[in-house]
C-alpha cells in the first residue's frame, strides 16, 4: 500500500454497544479511519461487521456510544443533518441494488436527482463520465438485467462516486464474482482512492481481496475487535482467533449441557 503521512481522521467510533432486542451484537466498539485510507471489515458470519456497517450509514441507533464522520456525530444530529452529511458519502451496497425497471445511466444519476438541482443534459454529461471510469462506456441505456454481475457491481460504484463523495462504504464487492473480475474490481478501488484521495471502508469476507486493497484490517469477532492493523502485522498476529480466520480453522464451542436443554424446552432459567 502507498504510504500516507498521518492525517485527521474521517471516521471516529467510541465504545460503540448495540443490540437486537436483548441481543448484544457489538461490544463497545473503538475504531479510528483516516483521511485517504482504505479499512477493511472482516469477520465471520455473525462477528457484527454488516451490524457495524448499517451503524456507519446512520440506518441504526446504537444502545451507546459516538460515530463521528467527517467530524459529525451521527448518534445526535438531527435527520436533517444526516440526509446533508450523505452528499459526502457514497454507498455500493451488496449485489449492487440498482433499481430494474431504471436504465443503467439512470441508476447513476439517481443521487445527482436527489441532492441537486442540476440541468438534465448536465446529469447525462456525469453520468456517462463515471461510467467511462468504471469501464462501462457505452452501457448507459441497457437495463440492469442486461448486465454481468461485475458490470452491475461497476455501476453501483459508478452511482456510488457520482457525486465525488469524500467517504465511500463498499459492502462485499467480490461477492459472487469470479476471481478475475474480482481482481479488476481490487484494482478499480485502489484506483478510485489514488486519483480522488477518497476515504473507503470495504466490507469483506474475501481474503485475498482484502490483502490486495486494504491500508489496515479490522477483524471483528463475536461484536469485538480482534486486530485492528497493517496487512502485515494481521498477517503475522499471534492472536489465536486472527489466525484461525485467516486459515479457515473452526472455532471449537464449548456446549453447556443444561443451558441446550433449557433452549429446547423453552425454559428461562
Amino acid at each position: 500500500m502507498d504510504e500516507r503521512a498521518p492525517s485527521e481522521a474521517v471516521i471516529e467510533i467510541e465504545n460503540l454497544v448495540a443490540h437486537y432486542g436483548d441481543r448484544q451484537i457489538l461490544n463497545g466498539v473503538s475504531l479510528t479511519v483516516e483521511k485517504g485510507e482504505i479499512m477493511v471489515i472482516m469477520g465471520g458470519s455473525g462477528s457484527g461487521k454488516s451490524t457495524l456497517l448499517r451503524h456507519l450509514l446512520g440506518l441504526k441507533k446504537p444502545t451507546s456510544g459516538s460515530i463521528r464522520l467527517l467530524g459529525k456525530d451521527i448518534t445526535k444530529i438531527s435527520k436533517k443533518e444526516i440526509y446533508q452529511l450523505r452528499r459526502d458519502m457514497g454507498v455500493a451496497f451488496q449485489g449492487g441494488a440498482l433499481f430494474g425497471s431504471m436504465t443503467v445511466g439512470e441508476n447513476v444519476q439517481l443521487p445527482l436527482r436527489e441532492h441537486t438541482k442540476l440541468d438534465e443534459k448536465t446529469m447525462q454529461i456525469m453520468a456517462r463520465m463515471k461510467l467511462e471510469v468504471m469501464n462501462l462506456a457505452g452501457f448507459e441505456d441497457l437495463m440492469p438485467s442486461e448486465l454481468s454481475g461485475g458490470m452491475v457491481k461497476r455501476a453501483a460504484l459508478a452511482r456510488a462516486v457520482i457525486m465525488d463523495p469524500k467517504l465511500l462504504f463498499f459492502d462485499e464487492p467480490s461477492a459472487g464474482l469470479d476471481p478475475v473480475v474480482s481482481a479488476e474490481l481490487d484494482e478499480l478501488i485502489l484506483r478510485l482512492r489514488n486519483a480522488m484521495n477518497m476515504t473507503i471502508v470495504v466490507v469483506t469476507h474475501e481474503l485475498e481481496s482484502a490483502f490486495k486493497i486494504a491500508d489496515r484490517i479490522t477483524m471483528l469477532d463475536l461484536g469485538n475487535i480482534l486486530i485492528t492493523d497493517t496487512v502485515e502485522n494481521v498477517r503475522n498476529s499471534d492472536i489465536e482467533r486472527v489466525q484461525n480466520m485467516l486459515n479457515r480453522r473452526p472455532r471449537e464451542v464449548d456446549v453447556d449441557t443444561e443451558a441446550y436443554l433449557r433452549r429446547l424446552t423453552g425454559q428461562k432459567h
